[in-house]
Parts: C-alpha cells; sequence; structure tokens
C-alpha cells in the first residue's frame, strides 16, 4: 500500500475513461426491451472497469477492483475484506446515458481499511471533475469548492433520490412519499436529478443545498460523500445520526439546512 498516490495520473484515467464514452454518446440506439437494456449496461461496466484497470495498473498492480453493483444490497452493508481496493461505479447515471440525455458520470473511489481514501468523480459533458483526498479538501478541476452560503429556505434546492433495494416488504415507497412531502413544504426548488455521487458533489460546491435518500444506497453515494465530507458538508442519515458505512439513509447538506429538514421530519 503506498503512502502517497499519484493524484494526476488517476484523475487522468478517470478523464479518458469518460471521454471514451462521450465519443459514442448518442450514437446508438437507445434499448427498448429490458433484455437489451441491461447488456448494454453490463458492457458500460466491462468497458471502463477494463480500461482502468490497465490504465492504473502500473501505479497501483496489487490493488484488487470491485465493480459497486447497486442491485447487490448486501454488499452495500460493509467494506469489502481488503486493506486497499478501488471500488468503481463505472458508470453513475448509466440509465440517462443510454436514453441520450446528460446526467451520467465516471465515478472511482479508493478504500483503505474500510474507509473512503479517495474518491473522483468525472462529469465528461461539462468537463468537471471532482475529487477529494480523506484530510486534504475537495476540488473541481483545480479549485477549491465550499457548500453554498444561501440563508433563505424558500431560495434552497433540495434533491431527493431512491435506489434499486427491493421496496415490497417495507415502507420505503411510502417514506420516500413523506419525504418529498416534507422537502416540498420546507424548500423552494424540488428536484429530482439522477446521477448521486454528482448530485452529492454539487452540495459539496453550493449548487445544490441538501440531498436525502431514505434507502441503501452505498455504492452510489460513496465517491460524492467524501468530497461532500472534505467541503465541509454535514454527512447524516435521516434521522440526524453521523452516517457510516451500511447506513440505510442519508442526508448531506450544510448544518443549516440538514437542521432544518430533521426539525419538520420529527
Amino acid at each position: 500500500m503506498q503512502e502517497e498516490i499519484n493524484i494526476l495520473k488517476i484523475n487522468d484515467s478517470v478523464k479518458k475513461a469518460g471521454n471514451l464514452f462521450l465519443k459514442t454518446y448518442k450514437q446508438h440506439p437507445i434499448p427498448e426491451r429490458t433484455e437489451d437494456l441491461l447488456k448494454k449496461l453490463y458492457q458500460i461496466d466491462e468497458c471502463c472497469i477494463s480500461f482502468l484497470k490497465v490504465d492504473l495498473a502500473e501505479e497501483f498492480p496489487d490493488t484488487p477492483w470491485l465493480i459497486g453493483d447497486e442491485f447487490d444490497t448486501n454488499a452495500q452493508r460493509n467494506p469489502a475484506e481488503f486493506p486497499e481496493y478501488w471500488l468503481c461505479d463505472a458508470m453513475d447515471g448509466a440509465i440517462q446515458y443510454l436514453q441520450h440525455i446528460p446526467g451520467w458520470t465516471i465515478n472511482l473511489a479508493l478504500i483503505r481499511e474500510g474507509e473512503i481514501y479517495y474518491s473522483v468523480i468525472y462529469d465528461p459533458l461539462a468537463d468537471e471533475l471532482f475529487w477529494a483526498k480523506k484530510g486534504e479538501g475537495a476540488f473541481m478541476n483545480d479549485i477549491r469548492i465550499q457548500p453554498g452560503n444561501k440563508i433563505d429556505f424558500s431560495s434552497m434546492v433540495a434533491v431527493f433520490e431512491y435506489g434499486h433495494q427491493d421496496k415490497s416488504n417495507n415502507d420505503l415507497i411510502q417514506k420516500t412519499g413523506a419525504t418529498i412531502i416534507n422537502l416540498l413544504e420546507t424548500f423552494g426548488v424540488v428536484r429530482n436529478y439522477g446521477p448521486h455521487g454528482l448530485q452529492l458533489a454539487y452540495v459539496a460546491a453550493g449548487r445544490i443545498d441538501l440531498f436525502i435518500q431514505e434507502d441503501l444506497d452505498t455504492f452510489n453515494w460513496l465517491a460524492g460523500i467524501l468530497i461532500a465530507k472534505e467541503a465541509g458538508v454535514e454527512i447524516l442519515t435521516t434521522e440526524g445520526q453521523p452516517y457510516y458505512w451500511g447506513s440505510e439513509s442519508l442526508l448531506v447538506a450544510k448544518k443549516e439546512a440538514a437542521q432544518k429538514y430533521l426539525q419538520i421530519n420529527k
């Protein structure tokens, strides 16, 4: 395990991977059948992780790779049992990519001793790369980022998300519905955008004021969580407790916005 990591090389690799997909964006028909959609999603994962493995092999010859399968609920509850590994959400927002609409990114996180040590999120359409190293701040390209300074809740932008958990045997649908009502009653603008990690990076950069999700979605969150945390944002559960790996909800916002939401959600 390296004491120092080559940040420029990691960021460059993720950008190159994203730009590979940018070249073929909107060049293929939109999938019309479920089997075609699933096949395309698998191909995206394989293409992205294969490229990154090769491109980063010299710098990290012994670091294993895991794909962040958001459909695998159990795997998201705890870190893998490696001292260090790459966790790749090959394309966050792959549905948007296949539907020929914006809102897709390449996300990569380096996990050390069960914690997020480094993460990067690249948006090829905007040519914006968000990244953070544990204890060293958060950046967009080469500029340090920080959350917004809004104090007027009616001007704040809140976003909600939901994952791929089986919602047939729990109350997640009801919780999500109640969450949306609470957001509409509290914040001026409420949206559902799509790429989870990018939304967390947007909170870190002051573009979004609050992110909330009621179900387990660890792999979609991890890269963005470190970026938001390093920018000085609150990382909580929807019950107001500190977030930990495997938490079944996520609330990310500046302290004032998080407290406001928690007050109305009592």
